[in-house]
């Protein structure tokens, strides 16, 4: 594998890692469409846990595993991320086709609103071995009464992660009661206010930065809104430029260890086909290293979603 200078600059700013590691984020950013480029987009088909299986309601086929693997893979993202059970049921009919990411952690819907956020890891770091993944994804809730328990779980998954040559993904999602979470939608992010203090731009760039100082090598965050949430940040940030999209994109890559780590933006709740290609944009013209999107991609018929992937991915080329 020949590895560019736009993927090696990349790896340089991973010091202290164990070259296992570095050529697993190397199978990352070299794979498919975007591959070399130093940009990714990812695949993420874990809503069955957090949506239920009505999330495939939109476009039947994706009730089956196989399908999503064909879209990463005939689409030529850079990865494809799923729970255990998922990957595993279609692993072997697609073997070698798209680099995977074992989300390790999941919680659901049907929990009562009285439960502060939290996720039941589900998965180990063998498990994502026997696979062969490139890395894991695990999810952080800072604002939740379980967070400290959080961050001790995943400094225990960075290490053994980081033993077997592994890299780790961090779902930085600001949630709980900390945040004043919203009962209505305590998982999730669709319908946010502009004014939600859980898309909050110093929410999310403090969110960002403690996935990594917590071992995170790829930090996945929403798309801040322009809200300043907590009163003893509101004079500090009078001086950050913040008033566009990609000023904010750029702040959280500031935060993320100056650009350092990788970050990648979510595609948030379905929506127009041209409203999230805004947001892709937004994420390259300030410095974001790509997107993962679940949603809307694989809520989109088959050939809707190939096409939308083809504009996504040549607005990162």
């Amino acid at each position: 594998m020949a590895i560019t200078k736009q993927v090696q600059d990349i790896l340089n700013h991973y010091e202290g890692e164990p070259p296992s590691v570095k050529l697993n984020l190397a199978r990352l950013f070299m794979h498919g469409r975007l591959g070399g480029s130093g940009h990714i987009m990812l695949l993420a088909v874990d809503q069955g846990f957090e949506h239920g299986p009505t999330t495939f309601l939109t476009n039947p086929e994706g009730f089956s595993p196989h399908y999503h693997f064909q879209l990463a893979a005939e689409g030529g993202l850079s990865g494809y991320t799923a729970p255990l059970s998922w990957l595993r049921a279609g692993v072997e009919s697609y073997l070698g086709a798209v680099p995977m990411i074992l989300k390790l952690n999941h919680s659901n819907r049907l929990l009562p609103s009285s439960v502060d956020p939290d996720q039941a890891v589900v998965a180990s770091i063998q498990d994502a071995v026997d696979l062969g993944c490139v890395g894991v994804g695990f999810t952080l809730y800072p604002g939740s009464d379980s967070y400290l328990e959080q961050l001790e779980e995943l400094s225990d998954i960075t290490a053994q992660a980081r033993e077997c040559g592994l890299f780790t993904v961090v779902w930085a999602y600001p949630r709980g009661s900390g945040v004043t979470a919203t009962a209505s939608d305590m998982y999730g992010n669709s319908g946010a206010s502009a004014d939600d203090p859980r898309m909050a731009l110093d929410t999310i760039a403090y969110s960002a930065h403690m996935a990594c100082l917590a071992g995170a090598h790829i930090v996945k965050v929403n798309l801040p809104h322009e809200a300043i949430a907590r009163t003893d940040s509101k004079d500090l940030y009078k001086n950050v430029k913040m008033d566009t999209p990609v000023d904010r994109v750029r702040h959280i890559v500031n935060c993320c260890f100056n650009g350092r780590r990788a970050v990648i933006f979510s595609g948030g709740a379905a929506k127009d086909a041209s409203k999230v290609l805004e947001d892709v944009l937004v994420v390259k013209q300030g410095g974001g290293t790509g997107s993962i999107i679940g949603r809307n991609i694989f809520q989109r018929p088959r050939g809707e979603a190939l096409q939308f992937i083809e504009k996504a991915v040549r607005l990162y080329e």
